[in-house]
């Protein structure tokens, strides 16, 4: 029996997201001064974030960042404030 697969990938057939979907935050643990920023600008105050000072250097160093996706509403105002 003769079966013919054909798969088409995203470059010639886009993908055609929910209807409900806003995109997700994409954080860069490495890149994050630890300012909160991102805190005081949500107006849900969701983003959790766990530091510790670094006594020699006299400087945050950022231990955990997390935010709850399920109540997140995704409002991106943390993309314009972000240093």
């Amino acid at each position: 029996m003769n079966h013919l697969c054909m798969t088409i990938q995203y470059p010639y057939e886009k993908l055609i997201p929910l209807e409900r979907f806003h995109g997700c935050i994409h954080f860069e643990f490495d890149k994050c001064i630890v300012c909160e920023v991102c805190v005081c600008v949500c107006s849900i105050n969701l983003p959790i974030v766990d530091w510790k000072l670094r006594k020699n250097k006299r400087k945050k160093q950022l231990k955990h960042y997390r935010i709850d996706f399920e109540v997140c509403i995704f409002c991106e105002n943390y993309v314009e404030y972000c240093p």
